[in-house]
C-alpha cells in the first residue's frame, strides 16, 4: 500500500475525531483561556477546524512563509459556533483529501520549506511535513480537550472512552 492511501485513511479517522472535539465547542468562550500564557480557545478551536489547510498548502505550494516580512497574511475561516468550526473543518478537510489524492510519491518526496520572516525554519520532505502537520493537529486537538473538561463541557471518547462518553471513538 502507498504512503498517500495509508495518510488520506490515518487522515479520516482523525478528522472524525476533530469534528467530535469541534461539536462541543461552548457558544461564547472564544476568548477564554485557562491561563495568561494560553491561547485565547475559539483561536486554538479554529486552529483545530483549518488545519487539514496546511496539509493542502504542502501539497499545492514549494513554501510558505508564516511571518511574511511585508506583513501580508492569509485569511483564515473565522468561525464563532460549533456548527462554523465543524463547516470549517469539512471545507479544509475535503480540499485536503482532493489535494492528496492529486498528488504522487515522487511528488512527496520533494523539498517543502516553512520560513518565518523570509528565514527557513523548516526543510524537509512533504511527506514528513504532513505526518508532522497531523501530529501537530493532534496535539492541538489534545489542547482542546482539556479546555473543554475546565470549562465544564463534554469530552467526547477519541481513541478510547472519556468520562462523559463510553464509547471507544
Amino acid at each position: 500500500m502507498d504512503f498517500i492511501t495509508l495518510f488520506l485513511a490515518e487522515f479520516d479517522h482523525e478528522v472524525a475525531r476533530s469534528r467530535r472535539v469541534l461539536e462541543q465547542v461552548p457558544d461564547g468562550k472564544a476568548d477564554w483561556k485557562p491561563h495568561d500564557r494560553s491561547m485565547p480557545f475559539g483561536y486554538l478551536a479554529n486552529m483545530v477546524a483549518t488545519i487539514p489547510m496546511w496539509l493542502t498548502m504542502i501539497v499545492r505550494q514549494d513554501e510558505l512563509d508564516i511571518a511574511p516580512k511585508d506583513g501580508s497574511r492569509r485569511e483564515w475561516p473565522t468561525p464563532t459556533t460549533s456548527a462554523e468550526y465543524v463547516e470549517a473543518l469539512d471545507k479544509a478537510a475535503d480540499e485536503a483529501r482532493e489535494a492528496l489524492r492529486g498528488t504522487t510519491e515522487a511528488h512527496l518526496q520533494t523539498r517543502w520549506h516553512l520560513l518565518a520572516g523570509g528565514v527557513v525554519v523548516s526543510d524537509t520532505t512533504r511527506h514528513e511535513m504532513l505526518r508532522d502537520t497531523l501530529n501537530h493537529w493532534v496535539h492541538h486537538r489534545g489542547q482542546m480537550t482539556v479546555y473543554l473538561r475546565l470549562l465544564g463541557a463534554k469530552v467526547p471518547a477519541l481513541y478510547g472512552p472519556s468520562a462523559d462518553d463510553k464509547s471507544f471513538g
